[in-house]
């Protein structure tokens, strides 16, 4: 693991960093109580809970509380690649598709496992100069190990100009 990497995932796996990154960055997900489970340089857990403020009209977690988290997984590795990278790099939600399987009526937990197809592609744009994007999955579960929902969020990466 790069010493950048192992930095970034020392910040957000503590309690009160990670808490106030939420609160000024993403302050939908430090309210509604979107947590960071585990993270490596591989695969990043995320859970959100079922409350009031992730709540639909029909007794469910709402789908962007979902979407929320399971962003969040995926964000997590790109983040954690492109932290302090020389030369920048700057990365982008570009499409977002989603399955939904079963009613989430408690707390969900999403995984995704692709951090190396993130690495790669990171180290391929350095190595072209050209913008490129990846594809990358995020499975929600309930607490019962049913998936409940599936994502898949495309990233683009781009080498900022200095």
């Amino acid at each position: 693991m790069n010493t950048h990497a192992a930095r970034f995932l020392k910040l957000i796996k503590h309690p009160i960093k990670y808490r106030m990154f939420l609160l000024y960055k993403l302050p939908a997900a430090f309210f509604s109580g979107v947590r960071i489970v585990d993270a490596d340089e591989t695969e990043c857990t995320v859970s959100v809970p079922f409350k009031w403020l992730t709540q639909n009209p029909f007794g469910s977690t709402y789908f962007a509380s979902l979407a929320m988290a399971a962003e969040l997984s995926t964000g997590v590795l790109a983040m954690m690649h492109i932290y302090k990278r020389r030369p920048p790099v700057s990365m982008l939600v570009i499409k977002m598709e989603a399955n939904y399987f079963k009613k989430a009526v408690g707390k969900t937990i999403f995984i995704c496992e692709e951090g190396k197809q993130i690495s790669d592609v990171i180290e391929e744009i350095i190595v072209i100069g050209e913008s490129k994007s990846t594809t990358v999955k995020s499975v929600g579960k309930n607490m019962d190990g049913e998936v409940v929902a599936e994502f898949f969020f495309t990233w683009s990466f781009k080498m900022k100009r200095l």
